[in-house]
């Protein structure tokens, strides 16, 4: 699919004109006619696949940021345990980003198996652990580099570089919004602050601005920025009616700026989120059993159980992609565990185990996990040997993420790394393969997925990309 901006912008503008172009393109996005190669067939498949019928209507991605120890959490290695404390030879040059490479280090935490699946989970994840035949693991996702700000930015975009569309800009794009009120991509910072890139991970690129994230901001006691009413003591309805009458004038005269029909766009989705908004992230009426299911009755789960069940409750109002966020950026209050594994792990997998859990449990017991999907991710692994004395550096040569939901075949497991979970051994995976994988149970052919920019047919997927079979019901 490859997108003629100019002309369709030429096109709406002679149509409508003004806001009623913009307000025609909202509708058009949102019922996925501006998806060029659709067939009438399949704009009116209620579940939205412009190739070919999609599995999965809407996406929950939770994205651990700092970098999840694999062999802490679900890639259990017995050779650790044996050459416990012994030098590292693989047989080839060994070199760590930040330190010097230690001695092997075993895991500290007891693995056992769960699930008819026999999937092994460390002590550090025993909710998750439950719910294994949900889940479809990709156990050999490798990055190209072991530095947080690029690896963050290929987990999320593709491509090393900033400056390219992340996933959730792309589905909005291809797909458009499944609702009027509220926006069709919603961000759910951790409260301790933005991941690494800060808000690089969720940028639109060079797609227009309307397919950029909705940041909402939990922690604060504004979660929406400039939403609320300025309180002017003078008739919103006049008011509003001459700025839409400027912008009006302003747009005829530039049709060509996108910047400003963006603008225009964001100010009536604003208008009408004043309304929907508050609704959506209001937990009040949740029980105290599902309140308690996501851990908001611990100190410890109740940020990021809160922000689960918010993207629960999005996903219900048909906000097509939800991204929830554990870690901030920086040396600590994350998943970058360089000094201590023992201490600094438990504590961060605690306070995302049983919101996890229950989102999963949450979702299927409301029937949304049929059509939902959901992956856990980071944006690369750990070393298999020390740093200092207990903790483990980056390590881009292997990592874990899972998918549940909509197509999954739960209990499955794609990829193996070698004996020290250093490297990915068989069927390594990458984030194109990932992002493949997700766009194909939307409805999307990834390589059709393009837009011309600098003279170059661009896609989330690059070049490379595969959908990866094997955790597809």
């Amino acid at each position: 699919m490859q997108e003629n901006l100019s002309t369709r912008r030429d096109l709406l503008w002679q149509f409508g004109g003004g806001l009623g172009g913009v307000a025609l393109m909202h509708l058009l996005g949102r019922d996925g006619v501006l998806a060029e190669s659709a067939s009438p067939k399949a704009r009116a498949e209620l579940n939205g696949g412009i190739h070919h019928k999609a599995r999965a209507r809407r996406v929950i991605q939770l994205f651990m940021n700092g970098g999840v120890s694999q062999m802490d959490t679900f890639d259990f290695k017995p050779e650790l345990e044996r050459l416990h404390g012994q030098p590292f030879d693989p047989g080839s040059h060994v070199e760590a980003p930040t330190s010097q490479p230690g001695t092997l280090m075993k895991c500290p935490f007891p693995f056992a198996q769960h699930g008819e699946c026999g999937r092994w989970v460390s002590s550090v994840f025993p909710e998750t652990a439950k719910r294994v035949d949900d889940l479809a693991f990709l156990m050999a996702l490798a990055s190209k580099t072991n530095v947080h700000g690029p690896a963050s930015y290929m987990m999320n975009t593709g491509f090393l570089l900033p400056g390219f569309p992340c996933l959730g800009s792309w589905v909005s794009f291809g797909l458009g919004s499944l609702s009027d009120n509220l926006p069709t991509f919603i961000v759910l910072p951790d409260r301790r602050g933005l991941p690494y890139n800060a808000k690089g991970n969720f940028s639109p690129g060079f797609l227009p601005s309307r397919y950029q994230a909705t940041l909402l901001n939990l922690g604060r006691e504004e979660p929406i920025l400039d939403l609320k009413s300025a309180g002017l003591k003078t008739d919103e309805s006049r008011l509003l009616a001459a700025v839409q009458q400027a912008n009006k004038s302003h747009a005829e005269d530039r049709p060509d700026d996108a910047r400003l029909e963006a603008r225009i766009q964001s100010y009536q989705l604003a208008s009408r989120m004043q309304s929907s908004a508050p609704e959506a992230i209001e937990l009040v009426n949740e029980s105290k059993a599902t309140r308690a299911m996501y851990g908001l009755d611990d100190p410890a789960t109740e940020d990021f159980g809160r922000r689960c069940l918010t993207a629960r409750r999005l996903i219900e109002r048909d906000v097509r992609f939800v991204q929830v966020w554990s870690g901030a950026g920086g040396p600590s209050n994350n998943w970058d565990n360089h000094s201590n594994i023992i201490t600094e792990l438990p504590s961060i997998a605690r306070s995302v185990d049983r919101p996890i859990a229950g989102l999963l449990a949450d979702l299927e017991g409301r029937g949304l996990l049929d059509d939902t999907l959901v992956v856990w991710s980071t944006e690369f692994g750990r070393m298999p040997f020390t740093q200092g004395a207990t903790g483990r550096d980056h390590n881009g040569g292997t990592s874990v993420a899972w998918l549940a939901g909509a197509g999954i075949r739960g209990g499955v497991t794609h990829g193996q790394t070698d004996h020290w979970s250093w490297q990915a051994a068989e069927n390594r995976t990458y984030c194109y393969d990932l992002h493949a994988t997700i766009l194909h149970l939307l409805g999307i052919d990834h390589e059709r997925l393009t837009v011309r920019h600098n003279g170059i047919d661009r896609r989330l997927t690059d070049v490379h990309g595969h959908v990866v079979q094997a955790v597809l019901n």
